[in-house]
């Protein structure tokens, strides 16, 4: 398999080395510490992120009261991480059955593919970013426009938002796998990375410190004594910080590579992570697992819904 030779590494450069951890010394640098994924653990992360995504999405399709908004933007980002982690698995298991020889393709053949599976997956990321940030800017004014939510977010804008999602991550990620050596597109990934973790912290930390602000009115109000305000503080601060930090440790090492690609791509540090592409994509896929999580099954209606799902009760 060729080693990184797209923009996403190719995907299709998963080691068959089945050791997770090892050294190894560069001929020009230091030792690298090289996390090995094994195809088989592609394989699993996909299939649990493409059982538990499509629950989520049978789940809001089944239950007209889940037809709102903020269940339509949930729903597309399940959609969005069931694409990312499906694609790196069809594209693992492609690959592994031509090594075999179970599986017989002309070359032209497996390059078309490889390319639509390409901008597949690339398209699926970007629109998995755009939905966490509608997601948070739905929240937010729900939140600081309580009594216009509902006049600002209708569902006519919030499907002529996804469907304008769904066609630029497909456009732009078109012109990424087309254009996947130009460093302007490496540049242009990385930009709208940092754009979308400046825009959720920004809004979620802003509704936190206005949160915090309303508990402290209500304690004084009902002459409360200062730590129950102050415990849901903190509780609302480990939920933010559970949040941006499951958003920037999964995908951050990814556009970390992106970065280290424009400003180092030679020097030998650097090269030690591009070593470790495949664990940087195991962790997106561990992102759409951890996603239904976070925005999803918090919700009991959703909860009850899948519960009735599950046992058939349609």
């Amino acid at each position: 398999m060729p080693v990184q030779r797209r923009l996403l590494g190719c995907l299709n450069s998963t080691p068959m080395a089945t050791p997770q951890f090892r050294l190894a010394t560069n001929q020009t640098g230091p030792q690298c510490l090289l996390v090995s994924i094994p195809d088989g653990l592609f394989l699993g992360l996909g299939l649990v992120s493409l059982v538990e995504n499509m629950l989520v999405v049978v789940a809001i399709a089944k239950n007209r009261n889940l037809h709102s908004p903020m269940y339509c933007f949930i729903c597309c980002l399940a959609l969005s991480d069931l694409l990312v982690s499906t694609s790196n698995a069809l594209e693992t298991t492609i690959f592994l059955l031509l090594e075999v020889g179970a599986l017989a393709m002309p070359a032209a053949v497996v390059q078309q593919l490889n390319n639509v599976i390409d901008v597949l997956t690339c398209g699926s990321m970007v629109s998995s970013l755009c939905f966490l940030g509608a997601i948070a800017v739905d929240r937010y004014i729900s939140i600081f426009y309580a009594l216009r939510y509902h006049s600002i977010v209708t569902l006519p804008r919030v499907r002529w938002a996804i469907v304008v999602i769904w066609m630029a991550s497909i456009l732009s990620s078109t012109l990424f796998i087309t254009y996947y050596n130009h460093v302007a597109v490496l540049l242009c990934l990385v930009t709208f990375f940092l754009a979308m973790l400046a825009l959720m912290a920004a809004l979620y930390i802003h509704m936190l410190a206005r949160a915090c602000q309303h508990a402290r009115g209500i304690a004084r109000l009902h002459k409360r004594q200062r730590p129950v305000h102050q415990g849901f503080c903190l509780k609302g601060a480990v939920t933010l910080t559970t949040l941006l930090g499951v958003f920037f440790l999964c995908w951050g090492p990814f556009f970390l590579h992106l970065t280290l690609i424009i400003l180092c791509p030679q020097h030998p540090a650097c090269s030690c992570v591009f070593k470790n592409f495949n664990l940087f994509l195991a962790l997106i896929i561990c992102n759409s697992i951890v996603d239904p999580l976070i925005y999803a099954f918090r919700s009991r209606e959703l909860r009850l819904t899948l519960k009735e799902v599950l046992l058939c009760s349609w």
